[in-house]
Parts: C-alpha cells; sequence; structure tokens
C-alpha cells in the first residue's frame, strides 16, 4: 500500500512538471481575467452614480456630418455605424499602401547603406537621420503645407505613367485622391520608411560574410547578390522587427487628423463630439485597431513560418 502511494505521488508530481507552463499560462489568463471584470464592474458602478448608462443604441442615429473624402458610398444621412465603418475603410486603405510604399524605400535605402558608393551610402545615412529625429506630425505638415500645395496643378506623371502627382494630390491607376490623402500617405512612407531600413539593414549585416565574398568571386553584381543571395537569408532577421514597424504604421496613421484626413480616428472624434459617447465610441475604436494589428500580425506570423520552413 506504502509503495503504491508513493508511486501516485510521483506520477502526481511528474505530470505537474509536464504541465507546469500550462498550468501557469491558465493561471495568469485567470487572473487578467478577474482584473478585468473587476474594472468593468467599477467602470459601471461609477457610470451608475453619475446616471449614465452604456448603450449602443446611438449607432443607428443618422451621423449629418460630411467627409471630405470616402472609399465607400456615404451620406450625412446615413448612420454612426455606417460611418464609422467608412472611416475605418479609408485607415484601411492608407495603412494598406502605406505598407506597401514603406516597404519599397526601407529595402532600398536598406540595401543602399551597404553599396560600394560612397555617395549613395552618404545619402542613405542622411535620409534616415533626419527622418527619424523629426516628429511625424511635423513631417505630415510638410508634405501637406509645403510640398504638395506648392506643385502645378497639371499632373506630373511618376513610375512610367502609373502615378501622377499634383496640387490636388495623387492619381493612383487613374483614381483620383485628396492632397490629404497624399500628404498623410508620403509622411507614413518617408517615415516608416527610415525605420524598416534600419531593420533591412541589420537583417543584411547578420548574413556571413564568406557568401557575400563568394558571390562577388563568382562576378556576380551588387543588385544579384542582394536579391539573389543576401536578402532571402536575412529575411529571418527581418521580418520579426518588420511586424512592430507595421504596427507602429497602423497606429501613427491617427495623426491624419491634423491634416484633415477622415481616417477612423479622426470620425470617431466627430462622433464623440456630436453624441457625448466618448467611452462606447472609444471602445469601437480600439477595438478596430485591434483587429487592424492583429490581422497585420497574422499575415506577418504567416510569412515568418514560412521563411523558417523554406530555410
Amino acid at each position: 500500500m506504502i509503495g503504491n502511494g508513493d508511486q501516485r505521488l510521483s506520477q502526481g508530481r511528474g505530470w505537474l512538471k509536464r504541465h507546469a507552463a500550462a498550468l501557469l499560462q491558465v493561471a495568469i489568463g485567470l487572473g487578467v481575467l478577474a482584473v478585468v471584470l473587476q474594472l468593468v464592474s467599477n467602470l459601471q458602478l461609477n457610470l451608475m452614480r453619475l446616471g449614465f448608462q452604456i448603450s449602443l443604441d446611438w449607432l443607428g442615429d443618422s451621423a449629418r456630418f460630411s467627409l471630405s473624402e470616402h472609399v465607400l458610398p456615404y451620406d450625412t444621412r446615413d448612420s454612426y455605424s455606417w460611418v464609422l465603418l467608412v472611416g475605418f475603410v479609408n485607415s484601411l486603405r492608407v495603412v494598406t499602401l502605406g505598407l506597401l510604399l514603406s516597404t519599397a524605400f526601407g529595402l532600398i535605402a536598406g540595401a543602399a547603406s551597404f553599396s560600394s558608393n560612397l555617395l549613395l551610402r552618404r545619402l542613405t545615412t542622411l535620409y534616415v537621420a533626419v527622418v527619424r529625429n523629426v516628429p511625424l506630425l511635423l513631417q505630415l505638415l510638410f508634405w501637406y503645407t509645403v510640398v504638395f500645395f506648392s506643385l502645378p496643378q497639371a499632373p506630373q506623371p511618376l513610375l512610367w505613367g502609373a502615378v501622377s502627382v499634383s496640387s490636388r494630390g495623387l492619381v493612383i491607376l487613374g483614381i483620383p485622391t485628396s492632397v490629404e490623402f497624399a500628404a498623410l500617405l508620403t509622411g507614413l512612407s518617408v517615415f516608416t520608411g527610415a525605420y524598416i531600413s534600419e531593420v533591412v539593414r541589420g537583417g543584411i549585416a547578420s548574413v556571413p560574410r564568406g557568401r557575400l565574398e563568394a558571390a562577388r568571386s563568382l562576378g556576380l553584381e551588387e543588385g544579384r547578390t542582394l536579391r539573389l543571395i543576401v536578402i532571402p537569408q536575412a529575411l529571418k532577421a527581418i521580418l520579426p522587427a518588420l511586424n512592430s514597424e507595421y504596427i507602429n504604421m497602423a497606429k501613427n496613421s491617427t495623426l491624419a487628423i491634423a491634416i484633415g484626413y477622415p481616417e477612423i480616428y479622426a470620425v470617431t472624434s466627430t462622433t464623440v463630439t456630436q453624441t457625448g459617447r466618448a467611452i462606447e465610441a472609444f471602445v469601437l475604436l480600439l477595438l478596430s485597431f485591434l483587429l487592424l494589428d492583429l490581422a497585420i500580425s497574422g499575415v506577418m506570423n504567416l510569412l515568418n513560418r514560412l521563411v523558417l520552413k523554406r530555410g
């Protein structure tokens, strides 16, 4: 009997050791849930004392304010729920294009920092130093008030005619956009591109020098060496840090309110002003950014797993 008891005790200890990490996570999760429930309970109690009740009925009321730009169809008679969705889609548009442009800027600048051309390396260093040390808000105002308003009204074609730029904004693949959108997209892309270039530079630096020298000994040009050998190997170091920069860019898009672009934060601020429903509106704002950031993280984690699997 004593032997059986010792055996059960030993098995119990073994089970605890095997599942210690899972049990710890469950305990932490329950603790966090308890804290959240307590905070929600305190919030409801304080609101009841003030005679204020949380409600989402106002989402069906007419918004009664106009938007300077929108992808989805919108009229001032539409509901607050619809105008919030329109603002979210506006944010999604600028963030999606911004991710593509900033990645291009970052890859070019990061690769140029290893160029044998001294002037190109110095220009890259200057770009990164200036952009990273000037607040993003000032950069957005610079692009909005100084750059785009000083452009000619006649569209100037760029990128083989795929994009044209003027004082009225950008035309991308035949789709016109406002000057506010153009300034926001340019400012976010240039700013985030500077940070991405440092991520790319660090990833390239992690590739063993021997492989670079082997490529040069085979007579490969710098461009082909980077594209075929260096960048594919550096992706393992680049992608995890790139995820953080993408999420930061999505959050930085809220500065669009300073130049009048109607993204989700600006629309939410106007909604709060008209309805007085600050708590509900900002909770919806929080959830919208949480959804956007989780989507970015999900895509980047998937890419990271694919790269690690191939590596």
